[in-house]
């Protein structure tokens, strides 16, 4: 019997796309493990999220100085490539390294900043046996910028999360008039900022933006551009949101814009199709990936307005024969294939 630890350390951000990643797999791999036996590495807090027949480690922050005893389990399955917590001393154990993106290359950062991010990542393959992409793009990126010792590099897509029944409870913002979407960090890398003048020149539309402000200075700038542009009025930082939010506005946008400079692979591409949306994407990282001819793409970002109406054009005219396709791309991406592709990688480290 092959004994799996899955770590879910980075649930102890609620509402992110990790804390997703983790749970959704994580619970899928639990319904597919069989003979192996999967225990979750999990912060005390969330520790409800899982079904109570699971055998939890409790996640603690000293840990990342002092490791709990793992010599009874085979496999350390680390899902966050620059996580902090690895089994180092113990070299029995196997370990399976997630990579999501190395971003921070593709991000203004400074050079020191981006050579000691590398570092980082790069200390944990090398202590890790085998390695899991979420994206063609992702591989590549680590093969270009990492050594990998000859160590297996797997592409396994993640899943479409499946969207709960749409809520807005009272005090989410509810929009007055047809509005565009976008979920995500608030940051640089996001490139929010560039979907501003789609408001000037569509006034009949106004845009939500909705995630956690991971820079806080990048919120600052979009609520002045969005002054300087005069249409402060129509955009809505509404700051981090749950599940049935996010379902409700995917389910009543327009459309969801996304003209991000660095993504691994982005979830609401799916998200938005699996709502029978229309999605539109700049051509950076893994965006065209996983995107395909099913998405809308900005050929130039400082000229926006002609691709997004052109997009919606072509979106009202296909009709519901577009959104069901879109729906049926999206069913492409399902937990349950990528548990069964993940089984397969333990298998082979055994």
């Amino acid at each position: 019997m092959i004994r799996i630890i899955f770590d879910c350390e980075r649930m102890k951000y609620v509402n992110t796309g990790l804390y997703y990643y983790c749970l959704n797999l994580g619970r899928t791999l639990q319904q597919h493990t069989s003979p192996e036996q999967l225990s979750v590495f999990i912060p005390n807090q969330v520790r409800e999220a899982f079904d109570p027949s699971i055998s939890c480690i409790p996640q603690h922050s000293l840990q990342k100085f002092l490791m709990p005893s793992v010599s009874q389990h085979h496999i350390w399955h680390s899902t966050y490539q620059s996580t902090q917590y690895l089994p180092r001393r113990n070299k029995k154990i196997k370990v399976l390294l997630t990579i999501h993106d190395l971003n921070f290359l593709h991000e203004d950062k400074s050079d020191h900043k981006k050579e000691r991010c590398l570092k980082h990542v790069q200390q944990n393959i090398d202590r890790s046996d085998a390695i899991v992409c979420i994206s063609e793009f992702t591989r590549n990126d680590v093969l270009m910028h990492c050594n990998t010792a000859g160590k297996p590099v797997h592409v396994i897509y993640n899943g479409t999360n499946r969207l709960p029944q749409p809520v807005l409870k009272a005090r989410s913002y509810r929009p007055r008039i047809p509005f565009l979407f976008n979920v995500g960090v608030i940051a640089r890398k996001k490139n929010q900022h560039r979907i501003l003048p789609l408001l000037q020149q569509n006034p009949a539309l106004e845009l939500i933006l909705a995630g956690r402000h991971e820079d806080k200075e990048y919120a600052s700038f979009l609520q002045q551009h969005a002054s300087d542009l005069k249409v402060e009025d129509r955009m809505h930082l509404v700051n981090e949101i749950t599940e049935e939010e996010k379902s409700w506005y995917y389910h009543n946008c327009q459309a969801v814009v996304m003209p991000s400079l660095a993504e691994g692979f982005g979830l609401p591409v799916t998200e938005a199709m699996s709502a029978g949306k229309p999605v539109f994407l700049s051509k950076h990282t893994a965006l065209p990936e996983i995107g395909k001819d099913f998405a809308f793409y900005f050929h130039d970002l400082d000229k926006m307005h002609e691709d997004f109406t052109d997009g919606m054009q072509r979106y009202k005219r296909a009709g519901s024969q577009m959104k069901e396709a879109l729906k049926a791309y999206s069913a492409t991406f399902n937990w349950e294939d990528s548990a069964k592709k993940y089984i397969d990688v333990y298998r082979s480290m055994a």
